[in-house]
Order: C-alpha cells, then structure tokens, then sequence
C-alpha cells in the first residue's frame, strides 16, 4: 500500500505506547490499549489494507449508480424526479447511520460494526440487482448508504490497532478513501453498464462486499471496547430525524422550490428538532455525540473546515465531467462518452492515494493543521487553474487532480486532529460525526452548485444546458470556499494550545447527567 519500508515484526500496542509516553511522543493515543496476546501476530499492512480496501468499496457505491441516472426512468418504469431518490435515499441512509454506528462501535467493538456495516451492503445490492421497480430501488440503495460507516469506523480502528509510528499514513489513507472509491468507482461503473447489463454492477458489488467481510473476519483483529454506558436511542432518534430534514430540503429544494412550504418546513423542522436533539445530548448520562467534547476548539474549528472542504472536493466533481460530456457543439462541452470522461477523473483518485503518505509526513513533522490549511490551499489553486484549463479535456484532468491533491491532503489531517482531541472511548463517534460533516458539505455544495447552473443556462437543439459562465461560476464559488476552509483551519489551535486544553478538560466526560 504505498508503506513497504516499513517492517514490524510481533507488536504488543501497550508495550510501544508504554515507550512513547515516557518519551512524550504519543500524540494520538492518551489512553492504554490492551491487546489480546492472538493479536500478536498480525501485521499492521495487511489491517491497513484490508480497512483502505474496505473504505474504498463503501465509497464506490456512491457513484455506482452515476452512469445509470438517464436510464433510470425507463429501467424503473418512472419519473426521471422520482428517479433522483436512487441517490437521495443513499445521501439520507448514511448521514443518519453514520453517528449511530461510530457510537455502537465505541460501545461494542469497532470490528463488529464494521462486519455489521457488510450486512446491509450486501443485501442492498442483492435487493438492487433483483429490483424491476423504483421503490424496491431506492430501498436497496438506503441499506447500501448504511454501509458508509465503515469509514470512520476504519479509521477509529487504526487508533486501536497500529503502534503510533503507523498511525499518521494509515488514517490519511483510510480518510481519503472515500475519494478513491468516487473515482474509481465512475469509469468502472460506467465500463460495467456501457456493455452488460445493469444489473451485473449490483451483483458485483455484493461480491465485492462479502469478500471485503470475510477479509475483515480473517485479518482485523477485535480489540475490547473502550466506551461505558448505554446506547443513546433517543438520542439517536432525534438526530436521525433532524438530519432527514434538514438534507431533504437541501437537496431538493431545488426541485421543490426553495420558497416552497414544503421545503421552508423542512428547514424549520430540521432546526426545532436539532435544538431539541442538542438539549437532550448536553442532559443525558450516555449521550450519542459529546457535546462537550464537540465544542472544544480543535474538534468544533476541524468539524467546520470538514462541512466547507466537502463542499469544494463534491463542487469540481459535479463541474468537470458534466464539461467533459456536454456537445461540442456549444463551444466549450468536450463531447466525451461517459465511459471516457470516467477515465479522464481515473488520475484524481490515484492522485489522492499518492499524497496521503505524503500528507502524513507533512503531519509528522509540522502538524496536522499545517496539513489541512496547505490541502485547503491546494484546492484553491486546483479551481483557480481549471479558469485557464477549461477548453482541453487534459486541463480538466490536471484541475481535478490539483484539487483531488488538496483533498487528499486535507481528509487525511482532519482525523488526526479530531482523534488528538478526544478521549480514545469516543474516537469512533468523533469520527463518524466528522465524516457526517463532511457529507454535509457535499449535500450543500450539491445543491449551490446545481443551483448556479441550472440558472445559468444556454439552449441548443431545444435544451437548455449550462453555460460556460455557470461554469466558471461555480469553479469561482468552489475557490472561494476553499480559502475560507483554509482560513477556518488557521484558527485551529496549534499543538501547545491543543495539549494545554485538553490537560485542562477531564480525561473522560461526566456520567452524571446535568440538572
């Protein structure tokens, strides 16, 4: 996996960080992680590999059913409207589970979740690859989206699992996973479908998924959960449904009508339910996200640079390929299949495989702030070259791996940040709702940047298609947000600042709820 100077023999995790607290130099483990002597034996490239890969498969299903979005209608006997709940039943699915599953697997073992998280994976393809109609369609693709959690469940697990030394290129890798398997995930869905049938992608993926389990099963060993307490259903409930408001009007409030009752009652409900949900959390004894926690400096300021870096990495994948598929005919359009324009995006995602060893030593020797303010910086200049590279389908190739450089970079700092912050009983909560940030972002960035362009508009041939001013437009707004993340970013606290709040916190959250 990019590592193979690296060679470990037998490890014990309490042993190593034994070594390292006493020489100050553990900055992602605060507390001892005990290790079961069967464990002893398992090398940390395979649980690397085995987890990336994990990652990676999740994240496909994302854009699996990108090439299929024209024919849906026909294939599902309905609406191309009613067909867009393909992708928004996938987007809702996993931004309520995610937190759920980071708390679960906090409380019950992350391996466990992580198995837990195949299950629906693999029966939602089934249930896809055998649907004839849209309901059982959008059905299959939510029990897909529940399987996002492995993400940062893989990345919690890395904390557990890795002497510290591993740590920083391994969660860059298994962060920026998710971008991976986007980009990877377009041409090969788009080669699978352009010549069999549709159904193959689904059946694939199941496959895909169960041998992904039984690596899990064979290679990642279980370490004893750190967390106390009970599950926080209520808890649960009410962020799952503030969530499901809150996104449903985002992204379709365009459909919708942004002045609609319909999607002004779904922002208002999203904001009374998720107050609500804020003050059940500050109050309960177990809660579902720590508030607390969540409000300190360095977890609030990265949650928030994670909402607008989401925003920018989702923005130049929905400009570029539609660039590279519009008519040439308009003067600007690239007239690439869909096939070819997935192969054009194929560099971006070995691109941010490449970077994140490197992020990691930038992380090591200047800290994971520098890393996210120079990720967030390099989107920038990604989105300020596509101004200058629209015309040619390698400028585009070269503008979305700058950018996918950029959020290599940035993905990888972010859970290194969170995970320096928090106490290690909540690292897969923490994670989980970062990564709930991050989707966010995309969900937004989804709707502003769908918005610019179904508004700047040129007609030909009696359809209206973007024009290259909504283009350039949205590569503007892309630009600026992502020098309002680095500028977010530089108000983390640095690393004395960071050290100092925490030795001022508790080690572990109260138990006793608040009167």
């Amino acid at each position: 996996m990019g590592h193979t100077h690296f060679v470990y023999g037998p490890y014990r995790i309490y042993r190593a960080y034994g070594r390292l607290r006493h020489r100050g130099a553990a900055p992602f483990l605060e507390e001892e992680t005990h290790v079961d002597d069967s464990r002893s034996t398992v090398r940390p490239n395979g649980i690397v590999a085995v987890l990336a890969v994990a990652g990676i498969v999740a994240a496909f299903m994302q854009t699996l059913v990108v090439p299929l979005i024209a024919d849906l209608p026909k294939l599902l006997h309905t609406t191309a409207s009613n067909a867009t709940w393909v992708i928004t039943g996938t987007l809702l699915a996993s931004a309520v589970a995610m937190p759920m599953i980071g708390r679960l697997g906090d409380l019950y073992g992350k391996r466990r979740l992580m198995l837990a998280c195949m299950v629906p994976l693999i029966a939602g393809s089934v249930v896809c690859a055998l649907a004839g109609s849209l309901w059982p369609m959008i059905i299959g693709r939510g029990l897909q989206g529940l399987g996002m959690g492995m993400i940062p469940l893989g990345i919690s697990a890395l904390r557990d699992l890795l002497p510290p030394e591993r740590l920083g290129s391994s969660i860059a890798l298994m962060s920026s996973s998710m971008g991976i398997g986007a980009a990877f995930g377009l041409p090969i869905a788009a080669l699978v479908a352009e010549n069999t049938s549709w159904r193959v992608l689904f059946w694939g993926s199941a496959a895909l998924s169960v041998l992904v389990a039984v690596l899990i099963w064979l290679l990642v060993p279980a370490v004893p959960a750190q967390a106390k307490g009970r599950f926080d259903a209520p808890g649960a409930a009410g962020l799952g449904a503030g969530l499901v408001c809150l996104l449903l009007a985002v992204s379709k409030g365009a459909d919708w009508g942004w002045a609609s009752g319909t999607t002004v009652g779904l922002f208002a409900a999203a904001v009374i339910v998720l107050l609500a949900w804020g003050w059940w959390e500050l109050r309960t004894r177990d809660p579902l996200v720590d508030l607390r926690v969540t409000a300190r400096p360095q977890v609030l300021l990265t949650n928030a640079a994670s909402v607008v870096v989401g925003f920018s990495m989702y923005a130049q994948s929905l400009i570029a390929p539609q660039l590279l598929q519009l008519p040439e005919q308009t003067g600007y359009g690239l007239g690439q299949s869909m096939v070819a324009a997935g192969l054009w995006m194929v560099p971006s995602g070995l691109v941010m495989m490449a970077v994140s060893p490197l992020g990691a030593r930038l992380s090591a020797a200047r800290g994971p702030k520098i890393t996210l303010i120079s990720g967030a910086l390099v989107i920038a200049a990604g989105y300020g070259s596509a101004q200058v590279l629209l015309g040619h389908a390698w400028g585009l190739m070269l503008f979305t791996a700058i950018c996918s450089g950029g959020v290599g970079l940035a993905y990888g700092a972010m859970p290194a940040l969170i995970m320096s912050a928090v106490p290690q009983s909540e690292t897969g909560s923490a994670n989980s709702f970062n990564t709930l940030m991050r989707s966010i972002g995309t969900s937004v960035s989804a709707a502003v940047v769908g918005a610019v362009l179904s508004q700047m508009t040129i007609s030909l041939g009696g359809h209206a298609l973007p024009s290259q001013n909504g283009f350039r437009t949205g590569l503007a707004i892309g630009c600026g947000v992502a020098v309002l993340a680095a500028l977010i970013a530089t108000t983390i606290p640095g690393r004395r600042a960071a050290a100092t709040a925490r030795e001022a916190a508790p080690a572990e959250p109260s138990t006793e709820p608040v009167a």
